[in-house]
Order: structure tokens, then sequence, then C-alpha cells
């Protein structure tokens, strides 16, 4: 069942958010190193729930979650934009220990509704494109995203 977020699934789906983006976290380590990644994001075992924390207190109206038989197994942020019409998916993610298939689906499927029921033209979202981002490539292409830009963010030590 996908259904509104309620308060008090807060710290459920910050968990969440903080155990999926672990592998993606991995991923940014090895790239930028530790420093740089400290710099970027902070403490990476909280960072994300903290992102999620911050946008559930601004916009509880733009958060999403699925819950199975009575407990939350995922989520799905997002921000309308009524001037330009395009609604964006923001944190998204299933729990990685619940064993589901489909969920997330099912989650983007109840968020490009909401767009749609709330005069959205268009739907966005951005993910990466190293390995660690290619199950979420793969999962926004199967929900209908089909126009792509790509670009790419340099750093360097100065």
């Amino acid at each position: 069942m996908i259904r509104p977020y309620r308060t008090e699934d807060l710290a459920g789906i910050m968990d969440i958010g903080n155990r999926a983006w672990q592998p993606i976290y991995r991923m940014f380590n090895d790239v930028y190193g530790e420093e740089l990644l400290g710099v970027i994001s902070g403490d990476t075992r909280t960072c994300k729930g903290e992102q999620i924390r911050s946008h559930c207190a601004a916009h509880p109206e733009w958060t999403l979650v699925c819950e199975e038989n009575g407990r939350v197994v995922g989520f799905v942020t997002f921000v309308l934009d009524p001037n330009r019409k395009i609604g964006t998916i923001g944190n998204n993610a299933v729990d990685p220990a619940c064993g589901l298939k489909g969920k997330g689906q099912e989650m983007y499927q109840a968020a490009l509704r909401f767009f749609r029921d709330n005069g959205m033209l268009y739907a966005s979202v951005r993910t990466g494109l190293d390995d660690a981002h290619a199950p979420a490539r793969r999962a926004y292409e199967r929900a209908g995203f089909d126009i792509r830009h790509d670009d790419v963010t340099y750093y360097m030590k100065l």
C-alpha cells in the first residue's frame, strides 16, 4: 500500500534511506576519497536520513510511504514546481532487507499520479552514471523516464 507520509514514519524512512545509500557512499569514497566525501556529504552513515528529515519537515505532503503488512518498507520524496509544471522525484528507497520486488515501481507510479493530479506536465529524476547507480537508472527507465541529459561534475584539490 502506498500512502501519504505521517510523522511517525520519519525514523523508519530515515533508517531505510541511510542503509539503502551505503553502497553509493562506498563508491563515492572510492572515487572522491574520505576527505572530499566528508566535505560533500558529512557523516555518510546519517546524512541521507538528515536530508529526508529536512524534506519531511518542509514538505510532509510531498512524501509517500510504502507499507506492507503494517511495516514501512519504502518511501519517495518529491517536489512540485507549479510554475514550470514539473514534478521532481527526490530521495527514494525500498528497504534493502525487505526482499520485496516491485515496490519501487509502485512508489514511482504513485508519485507520477500525484504529479498529474496536481497539474504537472513533466516529471524528472536525477541519478548518477556510475555502476552504483545502475539499479536506480534501470528502475527509472522501467517507470517510463525516457528523456535524458547527462552531465559531469569535476572536483580538484586546491
